[in-house]
């Protein structure tokens, strides 16, 4: 290693690193221990001494390396991109199917109820140690005398927790001083004399415990990939899809001693924080991007690097400057040194399937925003970090790189430090201050009043955020367009839609050579518009690193796949989890030491589940009751929800029946005006449910009141709608009769069935949904909850607004907007007809007021369907099946008000990403 000539390495001991935990009081024993009984492992070189040259060299070429003389295990097949199941090698024990665990037992805890309590409390819970404590005794005083609570108190507990097998690896540290010689009586700054401690897991052990994960199993690509559509055309989706990685195998596969392994890319991600923190992220190219987003562990947290600090005088000092790069680009190669040699030559490793295969490590994109974009390629600030680098390890060129970034590039960076601040500067220098605050203050007005959406965040004062974030950034992208339309220049409104088109594009899961076209008509329309705001006088140049950035997006998407698998989104999700969390429930002192303990038991306790539910012991609900409570517990629920435990109930309902009369489940209309009696209105996002394109069912109850039905007629004009019995007469002629020529409409009443029966009603339903460019699960699903009711938490009536599929039998998202029909709910509802159940909603609609959306924000306008009922309009009513509805839509009026104020409304493609990829 070459010597430098202002950093140093101090190691702190000389402890094995491959798990056997001997030590050793000098190097050379370590180097024979390591080739002796780690043969399979490259042996760790020195702690080197690094300084100042601008190029670190390595060791020695890879024919140098320890593995050139070993023998593989068995015959390698003839190509790089195929997955080798070794045989058992010879006096080894066979490979099991999963991580080893007892399979029939919960260890270290008693039963599953021991460990649900444990990661209860530790995870979910985060309760103090204190209040841990507390707990305990309570509970003890439930137990007969001699028996103790499931722990003794937070010792116990984080014993328990602590003696689970599996998680991540050991923490190691080394430190790093300045070697610059103090000169005579010259002050020394305190930056040149500190030392600065890196703390890290040793990257092998954490690949293999990404790779030998079962969660993943079903999520991983072994082998590069190239994917068609139905089209012939190449779609870019997880990273094994793009063109980097099968280049990259490619050459490695002209070295014939890499044949028959599989590639697995390294991608780094850091995130420097105001707590005096800089972790470092870590996660593979194997795993899908669906799986990063459900945050199921396949982002890991390797470590902390140094944050070197001084005063005024030096804030901008060049050596210090200087130190500070070589203090960050050092800190890395010595963390990944271990990892190099199998950039040679391979690594054998146990995978989530049950085999081992032969795996080569490459570094892949580096997630970052711009200026660590700009520290990693030594380049400066304001220019393009596409170029200079200076690279450490093989087949690695950063400029090459650098990942697309949509969180700081374009939603932070473009959206809310650009086109937000020029707007108002627009304002300023076009109207003056005076009326620039008054238009702003309107602007604010249209945000603050935007309807109701599930995610949808609201913003009681407008855009005026003490701290903008990158949640708030998205959620005012979701508003910002139907509430500066009318206030700016139509160029100045088509520019933020193309920017906004652009961005929700590149965003998409799934991009194929369609999407890339509309990419970059999008990214054309935008450099077109934009120019107004230097036109205008707002700016002086575009010219600028972020919006600079757009342009390399496609060739980013032909390399590493859809950018929403690469995006510092993910790392900042881990980031919340992993640090801020961390930081919040400790004592804040020692803070480092504490996080690191923290993220070492959640980690433990998440693989222990993973184990657990790979062997089946975490199947069916976990038991809550003794068995004799269970059965009290059953009979009371059978008393309370059985439809027949109500005699008078019956009696009253059977009574109008024979009058002729329909009845209404009062629960349901009880739940229709007090929604605190219905379930959780919170719970929209992603679910693990199998992939479907959509479904809409009701809540699971209308409600929880078991009084006496009042009578149908009453009920209706009490809801507000005297028309629905005829409603759903003319429903179940068209149900009834599908190959009619003519509607129950047009049929006629005198045509249709009279319905005598009870219907329910229901203040909720529930649509899931095919939605993998959102926060979704790993199967890329997304739920949310659609309300109807008449006072929403003893407040105004909410009504939600749902897309209507034209043809239920076959939804034409295909074809946007046109395929689909704006509506909104005014009553859920559900009765039973000859034994068969139907689900239904009493809708109104919106129909468009244009063949094509409006050109300035490129967003469809509609307008309530009416009808004369008299003298007057009213809304044109039908009953319809839940079948027919996709999922809940977004509308906001034209001037920015609510849905019973103003005449027409857009429909906001915007309001999520499967909203603009269904209603464009």
């Amino acid at each position: 290693m070459a010597q430098a000539d202002f950093l140093r390495f101090r190691a702190r001991s000389s402890s094995c690193y491959l798990c056997c935990q001997r030590t050793f009081s000098d190097r050379s024993g370590l180097t024979r221990h390591v080739n002796s009984a780690h043969r399979s492992r490259p042996q760790r070189s020195p702690a080197p001494s690094i300084g100042g040259q601008d190029d670190i060299q390595h060791t020695g070429p890879a024919s140098q390396l320890p593995f050139d003389n070993l023998d593989p295990p068995v015959p390698l097949l003839p190509h790089l991109k195929q997955v080798v199941p070794l045989a058992k090698p010879v006096g080894s024990a066979a490979a099991t199917t999963t991580r080893a665990h007892p399979s029939s037992s919960y260890y270290p805890f008693r039963s599953r109820a021991h460990f649900e309590l444990a990661d209860y409390l530790y995870r979910r819970e985060q309760m103090s140690s204190k209040k841990i404590n507390e707990l305990m005794q309570i509970l003890a005083c439930f137990f007969n005398k001699g028996q103790a609570p499931p722990f003794a108190g937070h010792a116990d507990l984080y014993n328990h927790i602590q003696l689970i097998e599996h998680g991540e690896p050991d923490r190691e540290h080394f430190s790093i001083v300045h070697n610059d010689p103090v000169a005579g009586a010259r002050a020394v700054p305190s930056w040149k004399i500190k030392e600065y401690t890196v703390f890290f897991c040793d990257p092998c052990l954490v690949l293999h415990n990404q790779m030998a994960n079962p969660d993943f199993k079903n999520y991983t690509d072994y082998v590069p990939k190239r994917v068609y559509n139905e089209k012939g055309q190449w779609v870019y989706k997880d990273f094994a899809s793009g063109d980097w990685v099968w280049t990259q195998a490619d050459t490695l596969s002209a070295d014939p001693r890499n044949h028959g392994a599989a590639l697995n890319t390294v991608i780094l991600g850091s995130n420097k924080t105001t707590n005096d923190f800089y972790p470092l992220y870590l996660t593979n190219g194997w795993v899908t991007n669906s799986v990063r987003h459900a945050h199921r562990n396949a982002i890991t947290l390797i470590g902390f690097l140094a944050i070197p600090k001084t005063d005024r005088q030096y804030k901008d000092d060049p050596e210090f400057r200087k130190f500070r790069r070589k203090l960050f680009r050092t800190s890395l190669q010595y963390i990944f040194e271990r990892l190099r040699p199998y950039m040679f030559t391979y690594d054998v490793a146990y995978c989530g399937d049950g085999y081992y295969c032969h795996v080569i490590y490459s570094f892949g994109p580096y997630i970052a925003d711009y200026p660590k974009q700009v520290l990693l390629a030594c380049t400066m600030q304001g220019w393009c970090p596409k170029y200079p680098f200076t690279a450490y390890f093989p087949c690695t060129d950063i400029h090459k790189l650098l990942a697309p970034d949509l969180l700081h590039q374009i939603i932070k960076g473009t959206f809310k430090d650009h086109l937000v601040t020029w707007v108002e500067e627009y304002l300023v220098l076009t109207h003056g201050k005076t009326h620039a605050a008054e238009i702003m203050a309107d602007i604010n007005r249209r945000i603050t009043a935007a309807p109701p959406f599930p995610t949808l965040r609201r913003f009681p004062e407008g855009r005026g955020f003490k701290q903008w974030t990158g949640d708030a950034s998205k959620a005012l992208m979701k508003v910002y367009l139907p509430a500066i339309a009318g206030h700016l220049p139509p160029q100045m409104v088509r520019a933020i839609s193309a920017f906004f088109d652009f961005c929700y594009l590149v965003r998409r899961d799934t991009i194929d050579e369609e999407t890339v076209t509309q990419i970059d008509d999008a990214l054309t329309r935008f450099h077109g518009k934009h120019q107004i705001f230097v036109t205008a006088g707002v700016h002086e140049t575009i010219s600028l690193p972020r919006q600079h950035a757009m342009k390399h997006y496609i060739r980013n998407i032909r390399l590493f796949g859809s950018p929403n698998g690469l995006c510092s989104s993910m790392m900042e999700a881990k980031h919340i989890v992993a640090v801020e969390r961390s930081y919040r429930r400790s004592s804040k002192n020692n803070v480092l030491g504490q996080i690191l303990k923290t993220n070492k038991r959640l980690d433990k306790l998440a693989a222990l589940r993973v184990d657990l539910t790979v062997c089946g012991l975490l199947d069916g609900v976990c038991p809550r009751f003794p068995d004799y409570m269970l059965r009290i517990a059953e009979i009371e629920w059978l008393l309370v929800d059985s439809d027949s435990s109500d005699s008078q109930q019956d009696n009253e309902t059977n009574n109008r029946r024979q009058r002729g009369l329909a009845t209404v489940d009062p629960a349901g209309l009880q739940a229709a005006h007090n929604p605190a009696h219905t379930e959780d209105d919170d719970d929209s996002g992603a679910v693990n449910d199998p992939e479907i394109q959509a479904e809409v069912v009701l809540a699971k109850t209308p409600g929880t009141s078991r009084r006496p039905d009042p009578l149908f007629p009453q009920c209706v004009l009490h809801l507000g709608f005297p028309t629905l019995p005829s409603l759903i007469r003319y429903f179940l002629y068209d149900q009834l009769k599908p190959d009619a020529t003519t509607t129950g409409v047009q049929a006629g009443l005198l045509a249709c069935l009279n319905y005598k029966g009870m219907i329910k009603i229901f203040p909720s339903a529930i649509a899931t949904f095919l939605a993998p460019s959102d926060p979704s699960g790993s199967q890329g699903m997304c739920q949310e909850r659609i309300q109807s009711v008449t006072s929403w938490r003893g407040g105004l009536p909410h009504h939600d607004c749902v897309f209507v599929s034209k043809d239920a039998t076959a939804p034409g998202f295909g074809s946007g907007f046109r395929g689909l029909h704006a509506t909104r709910v005014l009553v859920l509802f559900s009765f039973t007809y000859m034994e068969r159940l139907y689900e239904c909603a009493l809708v109104s609609w919106y129909m468009p007021i244009s063949d094509e959306p409006d050109p300035d924000t490129g967003m469809w306008i509609v307008a309530p369907e009416m009808e004369m009922c008299g003298w007057q309009k009213c809304l044109v009513l039908n009953v319809i099946s839940l079948d027919c509805i996709v999922r809940a839509g977004h509308l906001i009026g034209v001037s920015g008000r609510g849905l019973d104020v103003f005449r027409t409304f857009y429909v906001n493609k915007y309001a999520d990403h499967h909203a603009f990829e269904i209603a464009y």
